[in-house]
C-alpha cells in the first residue's frame, strides 16, 4: 500500500490524485513552491490500496499539520497537461483528481513542511479567489464563488497550451 497511483505510460504518466478545499473568511489555501510561479491546491497522490477520501486527510495533515475531517466530494477533474516539474518535465499527464471540501475550524493555522517530490520547498498561502496567479486547477476561481449541491465534473486539456508560447 506504499506505491503512489502514478506510473508510466508509454511516453506519459499516469497520475490519480486528491485535493483539498479549505476555506477560510472568503479565501482558499492553496500551495506554491520555490520553482514556480503559481498556486496549486493542498493534496497529492492516492497510494494504491487507499481510499480518496482516506489519501485527502493524509494529505491535509502531511502539508498542514492538521487532522481535518472530509466535508464532501465536490469536484471530479480529468486533465491532460505537459509536466513541468523535473520528473515529468515535457512529458504529457493524465490525471484524475477527486476534490474534497475540507471541515477546518475557525481557529485553523496550517504550518507547512513539505517538499516536492523534486527537493522543492513548499508553502501555503490564503489566496483571494480574484488573484492575478494562475491557479491549478483554474476553475477554482469561479466554482468556489458558489459552491452548490452535488459533484461537478470537469474534463480538462491543457496540452497545447505550451505549443502556443
Amino acid at each position: 500500500m506504499n506505491s503512489d497511483m502514478c506510473v508510466m505510460c508509454d511516453d506519459g504518466i499516469i497520475n490519480i490524485r486528491v485535493g483539498a478545499i479549505i476555506m477560510k473568511d472568503g479565501k482558499v489555501l492553496m500551495v506554491e513552491n520555490s520553482n514556480h510561479d503559481y498556486y496549486y491546491s493542498v493534496g497529492g497522490r492516492i497510494k494504491f490500496g487507499e481510499r480518496a477520501e482516506d489519501a485527502v486527510v493524509r494529505e491535509v495533515f502531511e502539508e498542514t499539520g492538521a487532522r481535518l475531517d472530509v466535508d464532501r466530494l465536490l469536484y471530479v477533474a480529468e486533465n491532460y497537461f505537459i509536466g513541468d516539474f523535473p520528473a515529468k518535465a515535457g512529458r504529457i499527464v493524465y490525471e484524475v483528481s477527486f476534490y474534497y471540501l475540507m471541515k477546518s475550524p475557525r481557529d485553523f493555522e496550517p504550518v507547512c513542511q513539505s517538499v516536492t517530490e523534486d527537493g522543492y520547498s513548499e508553502f501555503l498561502r490564503w489566496v483571494d479567489l480574484d488573484t492575478d496567479k494562475t491557479i491549478y486547477p483554474a476553475f477554482f476561481k469561479t466554482e468556489l464563488l458558489s459552491i452548490t449541491d452535488g459533484v461537478k465534473f470537469f474534463s480538462i486539456d491543457e496540452r497545447q497550451k505550451n505549443d502556443q508560447k
